[in-house]
């Protein structure tokens, strides 16, 4: 089976660690970027501000220091899901550990400590610490709780969610419950990904997740349903249900608006 990342259902994501090669040429493209933006910087901040007064220079220097290298590469790496412009030329991304994508907090821990680790030792604290671990983590990482991952080079596994014609009827009418985001997330990557891995393990992970799902439907299968049928008819009666609830409240916010607009004691709206 490919490297991956398995999660909390026994289920391997396609996930895998970056090369430390691969994540080192992203960070020195980030940090060039950053060294040429922080020099435009200081020259356009020393050319509109006055720094003649005793102060100023230093907070100006501090200032344009402080957005280079904590709040850009925070917005970037928050807005583009942890691909900044080296990781995107290397075809890498920053996940967490559960390997969902990164958030404010992660992104702002991982560029608040990349000050100490990057620029102030030179890269050497966060080369030891990639060095020393399964993950190619640096110190930002081990304490934001993500890592960086390939997102290119081995294709990701996907499959068309669609209802197995013999348990239309059953799961038309079968009770169940919203699938948990994760189970949902394990199931369909198993399905995609069930083909490639070994026979064993593909059979005793299908009865694994079948197991997890009857805890959220009621009745049961047919008795004698394929365990992976099963699952691919939960994913897409649940994907219809959640649908159409979706559309209902779609009309019921268009209708109250609709209500709200109009005047009490039908008074009728005036002309524009």
């Amino acid at each position: 089976m490919d490297d991956g990342v398995v999660i909390g259902e026994g289920v391997v994501l396609d996930a895998r660690p970056a090369s430390f090669a691969t994540r080192m040429l992203g960070s020195a493209i980030d940090v060039t970027v950053q060294v040429l933006a922080l020099i435009v910087l200081l020259l356009v901040a020393t050319g509109t501000f006055d720094v003649s007064g005793e102060n100023v220079a230093p907070a100006l220097i501090i200032a344009v220091m402080v957005m280079v290298m904590v709040v850009i590469p925070t917005t970037v790496e928050t807005l583009t899901r942890g691909r900044s412009l080296g990781k995107l030329a290397t075809g890498i991304r920053i996940v967490r550990d559960d390997a969902g994508p990164v958030r404010l907090r992660h992104s702002f821990i991982r560029a608040l400590v990349g000050v100490g680790e990057l620029w102030f030792t030179a890269g050497t604290v966060a080369l030891f610490a990639s060095l020393t671990n399964t993950k190619g983590k640096r110190v930002g990482d081990m304490l934001a709780g993500t890592y960086a991952i390939r997102v290119r080079g081995g294709g990701a596994a996907s499959i068309q969610v669609v209802m197995p014609p013999p348990l239309a009827a059953w799961a038309a009418t079968a009770d169940m419950r919203r699938l948990p985001d994760g189970l949902a997330l394990a199931t369909r990557q198993f399905l995609a990904r069930g083909p490639k891995m070994h026979a064993g393990s593909r059979v005793r992970v299908g009865r694994e997740l079948a197991a997890r799902l009857e805890q959220y439907i009621a009745p049961g299968p047919p008795p004698g349903t394929p365990t992976e049928a099963f699952l691919m008819a939960v994913l897409a009666e649940r994907r219809n249900r959640e649908w159409l609830a979706a559309q209902r409240a779609r009309s019921v916010a268009a209708e109250q608006s609709e209500m709200v607009r109009r005047l009490p004691y039908a008074i009728p709206d005036p002309a524009n």
